[in-house]
């Protein structure tokens, strides 16, 4: 089957169409116009892609794939010492651009991409094992890591989640997520072309858009369903729904509790990262619990161990570091051997580097990076997630990102970041105490004006207190 059978399948049983901003095509004419740029990268190892959300953006991705030429998806908004990195290390011979971009100074060449062109040349399906995509890493430690997705992943990955989210033809999903990551390249834009069905990208993600789109399914991260909760109007609009899914960094149980409230809607949650792409989900015929991530997909394996590498009872409370195994694994670090040797253990299991808790019944509950969301204090193994939803649940706080900060006594200490309202310090402290065990409170509590995000939501908690 083709990686993008929903768009090359003929005749299709549902009219596909794209639309991203005030830019409309059908599926045949996006794929007739992909063609066309398939025809001038064909025989190229790699290409680039600026990735902005746009059509052309959409275009560029596609003509790459059916060329059979793995797409490096560049920020639009990286700065020139990333965006120089990632096409140096990449090696990539030409970017795709939209008509009228200018190459970089000592960079490689601009191929336009035009909108207007068509081709109806036929290229034979590539093995599943050639790369389709190099995703780079964010980059928190060092340079950003390419990692290399092979085609029969990301196939694997879409067809794992189309079963378990009932994501069929019929489906018109919307959301405005980055071109660049996995939630919004390969779930928001792969999905429905290889699914079939419509897509609608917003743009900008703002609640009226979402609302008034007219979706059965809609993609977001924590940050667009909290300011969706926050216009009720916009969020009851999206009653007609069949299903909202939040990813890229944990949904708020408050959150979750609000958009059940005004929407109807318990949401799907997954979990996933660049390397492994979506591992672990909610279903749309399951239960959904807030705070929890669901099951393992078809086809992939969960493991907890500790710093030993010892196994971790899957007994609910229980942490420890989340290893994965299945066929959306990654094929490794571009020209990092090095970094490929540390993330995997001697048998095959990728390290993820998250902390995770799984219950008996096989479902997950994501606590955060090793590196700084399990706090070690007085002996004590607490989850930044845990508190973080604790001070969440208070009416005057709207954003808390929880850390662990050197203590000459405990080794570590619970500190608290928190945008909040008519609330001081010690009441938050008090609070915590309240809700959960005494030793999990934070000691220290910065009231701050905003948290720093990346552009998919998630607290960048390296530059907290800086």
């Amino acid at each position: 089957m083709s990686l993008l059978s929903g768009l090359t399948r003929s005749p299709q049983p549902h009219p596909a169409s794209v639309r991203i901003g005030g830019q409309t095509t059908s599926g045949e004419s996006l794929l007739r116009c992909a063609t066309a740029v398939a025809d001038r990268v064909a025989g190229m190892e790699r290409v680039a892609v600026t990735a902005t959300a746009s059509l052309e953006t959409v275009v560029a991705v596609v003509g790459g794939l059916l060329a059979g030429v793995a797409v490096v998806p560049v920020p639009p908004d990286s700065g020139p010492r990333e965006r120089a990195h990632i096409l140096r290390d990449s090696a990539v011979p030409a970017v795709l651009a939209p008509t009228g971009t200018a190459a970089d100074p000592g960079g490689p060449p601009v191929v336009p991409v035009d909108l207007t062109a068509r081709s109806d040349t036929a290229y034979p399906e590539p093995d599943d094992d050639r790369p389709a995509l190099v995703l780079y890493t964010s980059g928190t430690t060092g340079a950003p890591k390419g990692a290399v997705i092979g085609r029969g992943a990301v196939a694997a990955c879409l067809d794992a989640l189309a079963a378990a989210w009932a994501w069929t033809p019929d489906d018109l999903l919307v959301h405005g997520l980055p071109l660049f990551h996995v939630h919004g390249l390969v779930l928001g834009v792969l999905g429905p072309l290889r699914l079939g069905g419509r897509l609608h990208h917003v743009g900008r993600p703002d609640p009226a858009r979402y609302a008034g789109a007219g979706g059965s399914l809609y993609f977001g991260v924590p940050t667009v369903w909290q300011r969706v909760c926050a216009d009720p109007a916009a969020a009851r609009a999206l009653r007609g729904a069949r299903l909202l899914v939040s990813g890229s960094a944990g949904l708020p149980t408050a959150v979750f509790d609000q958009l059940r409230a005004l929407t109807a809607h318990r949401v799907v949650e997954r979990y996933g990262m660049t390397e492994t792409l979506i591992t672990v989900s909610t279903r749309a015929d399951g239960p959904r619990r807030p705070g929890t991530v669901g099951q393992p997909l078809r086809d992939v394996r969960t493991r907890l161990v500790d710093e030993t590498g010892a196994d971790v009872p899957h007994d609910g409370t229980s942490l420890g570091e989340l290893l994965v195994r299945g066929p959306g694994l990654f094929h490794g670090y571009l020209n990092r051997p090095d970094a490929d040797a540390a993330s995997r253990t001697a048998d095959g299991w990728f390290r993820t580097g998250d902390v995770a808790a799984v219950d008996p019944d096989g479902w997950h509950r994501i606590v955060g990076r090793a590196a700084t969301d399990l706090i070690k204090s007085g002996g004590y193994r607490i989850g930044a997630g845990e508190v973080e939803d604790a001070l969440l649940a208070h009416p005057a706080v709207a954003e808390a990102a929880v850390v662990g900060t050197p203590h000459p006594d405990l080794g570590q200490q619970v500190t608290a970041y928190v945008v909040a309202d008519g609330v001081s310090g010690p009441e938050l402290v008090d609070f915590v105490a309240r809700e959960l065990a005494v030793h999990k409170r934070p000691r220290q509590v910065h009231l701050v004006d905003r948290l720093p995000r990346t552009a998919l939501g998630k607290v960048q908690k390296s530059q907290l207190g800086h």
